[in-house]
């Protein structure tokens, strides 16, 4: 299945109609060695910023900017012709970017001269993590807009705080000001509570949450989340003849989502599920944890038992036998052969080295993570050492995340490539040239999108579908063991 062109939108500054043909989105553009000069010199944005100009050296001479957000063609559109090679459009920075923020009622854009209006759902005050997360979630936001966006697009940022309460009072606001699509808000709880107004008044949302419990009836997550990871890493280690699976998790809803996914990922992959324990989120009493996981006090026991019966016999064999087990602490065979370790940061890097303490050798029982995993840091652990997680279109990832740099001045934290996701695929359905197309159909395309983190789709139940790679943790970085897929196969179920 291919993705095909899509109908064009008018260029800015150009009224004749000419048809661009994007091969939208980062497949192309975040490999584009020319990084928008003109972002790079703006100041980071900020709440109350408006409008935001490009630099006037690029006034006079405008950066050709690739589209690179991909969309399939719709059936209505004429096929291309068979010898004609595929032709990447397109079209100028725009030379004004309106990013507002102050309260203004103005007209829905189906109006003539009225651009289309996108709200933006942000935690940009209250705890300093989230803050910074959201500032550079609203930074990818514009980098995406400046890539694909044009003078008839009206992005409106609004602070949540990080809270339930001020999600409803931007999402009041935003839909009072003419806002037809609603990007975020992060949090699960402020998802739920600002969609109870967008559901009411028909407005969709593309959120950043991963809890797939707040997907539907037009609120979409374009999150990852931990069914696809876990799925994508069973199912590759099962191929390889990794069928008996251990967990060892955090006891919070997380954990939870994880052992869910684990069981149904077990069952469609002829695995099994051999254990699961759980521990503190907090980092308290791992060790308690890993022991049980390791069923260490039984076969501490096992071993010095062992060596009381072999200290009893007086043959050689005996004695060499007793030689060999004063380097073990543990005598017996584990039930299962690989762990799946769904932890990140720091409280992975504690947690990881307690499991060859506990003699669960690392080097003959493989790890298994998720895309918490994705933290250059963890090669600095040696027990982490060729272990399979599931994350993103690598090359893809490395694209956005150089490009972000390159303009910002700093790598994006993770999560940031989804605001630019979203602000993408916003842009690319506002400027249909019928007019913004913010419908169920549209935004539920089974042929997909491809996007910073590679290709995905939103589920007829509001989630997002992924094509995952696998890769491993080596001293110098990570290898892709198995590469992510570029089109969907399959039909969404």
């Amino acid at each position: 299945m291919k993705m095909a062109r899509a109908r064009s939108s008018r260029q800015h500054h150009r009224r004749d109609n000419r048809r661009w043909c994007p091969a939208f989105f980062l497949a192309a553009c975040l490999l584009v060695p020319t990084v928008l000069a003109g972002c790079a010199q703006l100041p980071l944005p900020n709440i109350g910023s408006v409008p935001v100009q490009p630099p006037k050296a690029e006034a006079k001479k405008p950066v050709q900017q690739q589209q690179t957000f991909r969309k399939p063609v719709k059936k209505a559109d004429p096929a291309p012709a068979p010898a004609q090679t595929p032709v990447i459009g397109t079209v100028p920075m725009p030379q004004q970017v309106l990013v507002e923020s102050a309260p203004t009622l103005q007209p829905p854009s189906g109006i003539e001269g009225q651009p289309t209006r996108i709200g933006l759902l942000l935690p940009l005050s209250g705890p300093s993590r989230a803050t910074e997360l959201g500032q550079a979630m609203l930074n990818a936001a514009l980098l995406a807009l400046f890539d694909i966006g044009g003078e008839r697009l009206l992005l409106m940022p609004r602070d949540t705080g990080g809270t339930p309460q001020g999600a409803v009072q931007a999402t009041v606001e935003l839909l009072g000001e003419g806002a037809e699509i609603i990007l975020g808000p992060l949090f699960n709880t402020s998802v739920e509570a600002a969609a109870v107004i967008t559901q009411t008044r028909g407005v969709p949302m593309i959120s950043f949450s991963s809890d797939r419990r707040v997907a539907g009836n037009g609120v979409y997550i374009l999150s990852f989340t931990p069914s696809q990871e876990v799925d994508a890493v069973i199912g590759f280690a099962a191929a390889r003849g990794l069928r008996r699976v251990a967990a060892l998790l955090p006891d919070d809803l997380y954990g939870l989502a994880v052992l869910d996914a684990a069981r149904e990922a077990v069952l469609r992959h002829g695995a099994e599920l051999a254990r699961a324990e759980f521990y503190s989120p907090n980092g308290e009493d791992l060790d308690k944890s890993v022991k049980r996981l390791a069923n260490y006090h039984s076969r501490r026991q096992a071993l010095l038992l062992r060596r009381k019966e072999l200290q009893n016999e007086e043959d050689e064999s005996a004695k060499l036998m007793l030689k060999a087990l004063e380097k073990h602490d543990t005598l017996g065979d584990l039930d299962f052969d690989a762990v799946l370790l769904p932890e990140g940061g720091e409280l992975l890097k504690s947690l990881a080295p307690l499991l060859p303490y506990y003699d669960i050798d690392t080097t003959e029982i493989r790890l298994l993570g998720t895309g918490r995993w994705d933290d250059p840091k963890l090669r600095l652990e040696p027990a982490l050492m060729g272990g399979w997680f599931a994350g993103a279109d690598r090359a893809a990832a490395i694209s956005f995340r150089d490009r972000y740099k390159a303009v910002y001045g700093h790598n994006p934290p993770r999560l940031a490539s989804l605001a630019f996701d979203a602000m993408a695929l916003a842009a690319v359905l506002g400027q249909e040239a019928g007019g913004p197309d913010f419908t169920n159909r549209a935004i539920t395309n089974p042929d997909g999108f491809v996007g910073s983190d590679g290709i995905f789709r939103f589920g007829l139940d509001g989630v997002a579908q992924r094509g995952m790679a696998v890769l491993e943790i080596e001293r110098d970085g990570f290898r892709v063991r198995r590469k992510a897929p570029t089109t969907f196969e399959t039909p969404i179920n």
